[in-house]
């Protein structure tokens, strides 16, 4: 099997990923649809070793992480293309999937993210979170902001990643990307999140806060008076909130509303859809934590459509609800109503039709 002529046809065909899996040809996501590789055969048990064998290239941290875990993720660079790669485990037997990251970053204008979001990044202190589910783009969106600020303000900029995908360089700030993992920069998330208070940074940027010890930390972090940018696997800004006190035992889930309610400044939930022109697009929900979103933080039920109302009438602040973004993109005739109306729940489609309805009356359509 030559790997080299598949990634070659990944970056023709501008894929975003490769799947290599035993029993199937290699295959590329092209704008969601997974398509085979041209002339390429089914992939046998001999060749996925084979591929284990290439990609980790004899280093033992790796191979000790990947046989303890049975999984490893990794960066791979080949013709100057950085690859996020991931290798587990099916019947066991390796199967890879690789991330191509592009070189050139998109500005957060042509991603399509809010604008109000790029103005949060000007706050001296707090926590900004970027989320969305596996595949929307969160990454992207974290790395286009730090390409903002290090462009356009003087700050020491510290991210923890795992692994590091796009590679920054100091501009107008200076930059420090450290990679997370056995063998690697820092050991575990929440141990770099400790140490930065010893490295004199303005701004630290988390991959990924997957745990209670790394939110724990992150909230020191911004309790001491740094910005702190980091990401969650959630699908709405409500269930944002809600993973993070749940992260907490109940005894515990008062303070720490107290606290996120006071240091919180913006939550970002992004999807991405397939647009009518076959591109993808980002649908955007924001969440500017002003007084009123803060008390709802801070009481002893969290409501989640109290949040959602709350979004909604907090528009003139930069807050922006999801079904304001479909309507939007409909108006625009970015999307489909059919794909609008399958991001919402079966209650709210009287409103986004309501809302429709306003916008093209507003736009004059």
């Amino acid at each position: 099997m030559n790997l080299d002529k598949i990634l070659d046809e990944a970056m023709r065909l501008d894929a975003s990923d490769v799947h290599l899996i035993p029993g199937n040809k290699p295959m590329l996501r092209i704008a969601r649809d997974l398509l085979p590789v041209e002339g390429s055969k089914i992939l046998k048990t001999e060749d996925m070793f084979e591929v284990y064998d290439y990609l980790v290239k004899g280093n033992v941290d790796k191979d000790e992480v990947f046989n303890t875990t049975r999984r490893l993720d990794m960066s791979y660079v080949y013709k100057d293309i950085r690859l996020r790669v991931n290798i587990s485990l099916s019947d066991e037997i390796p199967i890879v999937t690789m991330r191509l990251i592009k070189n050139e970053l998109p500005t957060y204008e042509s991603l399509g993210v809010p604008d109000i979001v790029r103005r949060m990044t000007y706050q001296p202190q707090g926590l900004i979170l970027v989320t969305g589910k596996t595949n929307s783009g969160k990454t992207t969106t974290l790395n286009a902001l730090i390409n903002y600020i290090n462009e356009n303000q003087n700050k020491k900029i510290l991210t923890l990643e795992n692994p590091v995908e796009y590679k920054h360089h100091s501009k107008k700030s200076l930059i420090v990307q450290k990679e997370v993992g056995k063998g690697r920069d820092s050991l575990t998330f929440s141990d770099g999140v400790k140490n930065s208070l010893r490295e004199d940074c303005d701004i630290l940027v988390i991959g990924e806060i997957r745990d209670k010890t790394t939110m724990e930390a992150a909230i020191e972090m911004a309790e001491s008076g740094h910005l702190v940018i980091g990401t969650l696997h959630t699908k709405s800004c409500a269930e944002t909130i809600d993973r993070m006190i749940n992260f907490y035992e109940v005894r515990d889930q008062a303070s720490i509303k107290y606290l996120l309610s006071a240091l919180l400044k913006l939550v970002v939930s992004q999807r991405l859809l397939k647009g009518t022109d076959g591109k993808l697009v980002l649908v955007p929900e924001v969440m500017v934590v002003d007084n009123i979103v803060a008390g709802i933080i801070r009481k002893e039920k969290l409501s989640v459509s109290e949040i959602e109302d709350a979004i909604q009438s907090n528009l003139e602040k930069g807050s922006i609800g999801l079904i304001n973004s479909l309507a939007e993109l409909f108006v625009e005739d970015k999307i489909t109503l059919e794909q609008a109306k399958a991001q919402i729940e079966e209650k709210n489609i009287e409103t986004l039709n309501r809302t429709i309805m306003q916008l093209k009356i507003k736009k004059g359509k």
